[in-house]
């Protein structure tokens, strides 16, 4: 009996040591299930529950069928780290914490999906996942003017690596970058010194590359004199304000929405155009359940004239459905009934809403696409693109 034992202890205790020790709290009541993103589509069987009870019995990925253990695998990833489940949680499980211990082990013998072992080699080359040149990065400040932060500035603006480098997405940081201007604050870049935050990348499982990202990130910081970062992605806001803080690094972070809700406020920013639509707000999983920023982005909302807004019944604020890019969804090419996306841009296209207002990059992209597959007529805009054109 101990060679059939020993393996599997040795799995169990691998995966514990890891991060996933809020396996031992779960006892199976099935409340994770019911509140995932995947229990909304239809032609997905994901019962999440399932994953504490397998660490604990040191039964994961020990299929020595191939078949069966790539599905294991390909299911180990479906988790958005969307943080659903530990809300429901009467015992508080961090369900993503507990995959990504998985992951980390899967990673390092360099079982996971395709798209996330391209994704990760791009990011450890070139420092942005996309694997454009780092030159490149702030190629979107230069006609604005916006040149390299310094001390004496209110403010180090980090845009995330999709605004930087995708066309369609850099209207989000011109846009922010429109905005700090109106209000009359002084902001720079750390140009090609600005590496991935790496939010992704942890929630993925590799550690290394995560941790070769947040070193470089933290020294280009304190080398600035960064006091106070402002980020566009609440994967960016995150990863600096609790990741980082793992390191030591200690910083004031604010999502873009948050201080843009401050500037009204303070009187500093003032909506004076009307624009006239009727929108719905999708809350960004990071930065609302994780963190708490529900009201912000609304408040911002409700002082641009012209607008009506609308709510997703049942699936706002906390009960928000994830947009299917977080935990490494946004690089992962599902099927179309297999899309969580779509199910959530219906929810919110059913409101009477024609435009789709969103606080992240990965949402944009994720529900722009998800709009051209329905053909729904909805518009896709971030909360400071529409607050610049109001301005």
């Amino acid at each position: 009996m101990p060679e059939v034992i020993t393996p599997i202890l040795e799995i169990r205790d691998a995966i514990l040591e890891r991060g996933a020790q809020d396996a031992r709290k779960c006892y199976q009541c099935g409340k994770c299930m019911s509140s995932c993103p995947w229990f909304q589509v239809e032609a997905v069987s994901y019962p999440v529950y399932r994953f504490p009870q397998a660490v604990k019995l040191g039964v994961v990925t020990s299929s020595e069928n191939k078949e069966v253990l790539a599905r294991e695998v390909e299911d180990l990833f479906r988790c958005f780290a969307c943080d659903a489940c530990r809300v429901a949680c009467p015992r508080g499980v961090d369900m993503a914490k507990v995959l990504r211990a998985v992951r980390r082990i899967l990673v390092d013998y360099a079982n996971l999906p395709q798209e996330l072992r391209s994704m990760l080699s791009k990011t450890r080359s070139s420092g942005n996942p996309l694997g454009e040149p780092r030159e490149k990065r702030t190629a979107w400040a230069e006609p604005l003017g916006v040149g390299p932060f310094t001390p004496d500035m209110d403010a180090l603006y980090f845009s995330c690596c999709i605004p930087a480098y995708n066309q369609r997405a850099q209207s989000l940081a011109i846009a922010t970058a429109t905005i700090l201007r109106k209000a009359g604050l002084t902001f720079g870049t750390l140009g090609a010194s600005e590496s991935c935050c790496g939010e992704t990348v942890c929630k993925v499982g590799a550690e290394k590359v995560f941790s070769e990202l947040a070193g470089a990130n933290i020294a280009a910081f304190r080398a600035a004199g960064a006091r106070r970062i402002v980020t566009t992605s609440p994967h960016c806001y995150s990863a600096f304000k609790t990741d980082y803080g793992e390191w030591g690094f200690e910083v004031e972070v604010l999502h873009e929405t948050q201080l843009f809700a401050e500037l009204i406020e303070r009187g500093l920013l003032k909506p004076r155009t009307k624009v006239n639509r009727r929108v719905v707000y999708h809350d960004p999983c990071l930065l609302g359940r994780v963190h708490g920023v529900y009201e912000e982005p609304r408040w911002v909302l409700r002082h641009i004239p012209g607008l009506e807004i609308v709510e997703i019944e049942n699936f706002s604020r906390e009960q928000s459905l994830c947009c299917g890019g977080g935990g490494g969804g946004f690089w992962l090419d599902r099927p179309p009934d297999e899309r969580v996306t779509n199910v959530r841009a219906l929810q919110a296209y059913r409101t009477g809403a024609d435009t789709l207002a969103v606080a992240c990059p990965y949402c944009l992209q994720m529900f722009e696409d998800a709009v051209k597959v329905l053909a729904v007529p909805m518009e896709v805009r971030s909360v400071g693109e529409l607050l610049a054109e109001a301005l």
